[in-house]
């Protein structure tokens, strides 16, 4: 158990990216959707894509408990519910995949994830007066389908969630409870598949996620002051432009 990848030393820039980069998974799991997908890169380039998927993924888990404990009595579960057997079956795609390709492909991976994700998102958005997008459970399926490959293979699953989250027209509240709770029980699954198939998580890089847990906290705070300031009818416009401003840094 626990066997597997080594950290490098870091520089002070290297530390200082990091941190900011812990920061903004903290904010993103608190309500500031996007700031996540800023971090995907900054770790995959310090780190390598792969790595960082499970360098990555005990921070996710931290954040997403703020989450949970802040935002608990706002999740709708009967979406969590529909989304949780398909985004399994994406899960096991993501580990078969993710541990036949190489660490170049694997970053082209999760960006070309993280942009097509996006670009939907925006779609739906333009269209939402001439089309209502189903709540059926074929739409469900997709969407879990997708963002469990997505969160396999580069934690990515992030702009796909938004997409399939504001098609449900969630309030500000429900729609990020509903998300963190989602999460917390996808990403806790997906740890002993990291540990034990790509041996991404070593007892170094959880003694060094431990480290980060203040600038998780700090960046979940953050997200929540923030989010109070965003009048309700603002936010999914928020959600989407930050969105947008995140998938700049992937290039």
């Amino acid at each position: 158990m626990f066997e597997g990848i080594s950290l490098p030393d870091l520089s002070t820039l290297q530390w200082s990216l990091v941190i900011i980069a812990a920061i903004l998974i903290g904010a993103s799991k608190t309500g500031i959707s996007g700031a996540g997908m800023i971090s995907i890169p900054i770790l995959a380039t310090i780190f390598g894509g792969k790595m960082s998927a499970g360098l990555v993924l005990p921070m996710l888990s931290v954040a997403d408990t703020f989450a949970v404990i802040y935002y608990n009595r706002h999740a709708q579960w009967k979406y969590v519910l529909k989304l949780l057997p398909w985004t399994v079956l994406g899960i096991f795609l993501g580990i078969f995949v993710g541990d036949k390709i190489s660490d170049t492909a694997f970053k082209q991976l999760i960006g070309i994830i993280v942009i097509s994700s996006i670009a939907i998102m925006i779609w739906q958005d333009i269209k939402k007066k001439k089309i209502n997008v189903p709540d059926y459970w074929w739409f469900a399926a997709l969407m879990g389908f997708s963002g469990g490959f997505a969160t396999m293979i580069g934690n990515a699953a992030g702009g796909i969630m938004a997409l399939y989250l504001l098609s449900m027209r969630l309030p500000k509240n429900s729609y990020i409870g509903t998300g963190a709770w989602f999460f917390f029980v996808v990403n806790l699954f997906k740890i002993p598949f990291h540990i034990f198939i790509w041996k991404t998580i070593s007892l170094e890089s959880f003694a060094f996620d431990l480290t980060l847990i203040p600038a998780l906290a700090i960046g979940a705070l953050l997200g929540i002051k923030i989010v109070k300031l965003i009048p309700e009818k603002a936010y999914r416009i928020f959600v989407i432009i930050i969105t947008i401003i995140s998938a700049i840094f992937l290039f």
